[in-house]
């Protein structure tokens, strides 16, 4: 089982978008700092996530959910 989610920093209008298997251990990692990428963000609250069934599965929607047609779908999700 894969996860695609989306966090939201909680101090910054910033949302990160990404997928795994273990979402807690993920989530833990996004808030201790251990991804370079956004650890300037931190801390983070999950704020969506789907399940996925097969990688390439959560990898097809993280790549949709970063086009414009797919941010719109997560703000209606979200909101």
């Amino acid at each position: 089982m894969y996860y695609v989610y989306v966090i939201k920093s909680r101090f910054f209008n910033f949302y990160y978008k990404g997928f795994c298997s273990n979402l807690e251990k993920r989530i833990l990692e996004h808030n201790n700092k251990m991804t370079k990428s956004n650890k300037h963000y931190a801390p983070f609250d999950l704020v969506y996530f789907e399940e996925c069934s097969s990688l390439q599965e959560a990898i097809k929607k993280e790549k949709y959910w970063k086009t414009a047609s797919g941010r719109k779908y997560l703000k209606n999700k979200i909101s």
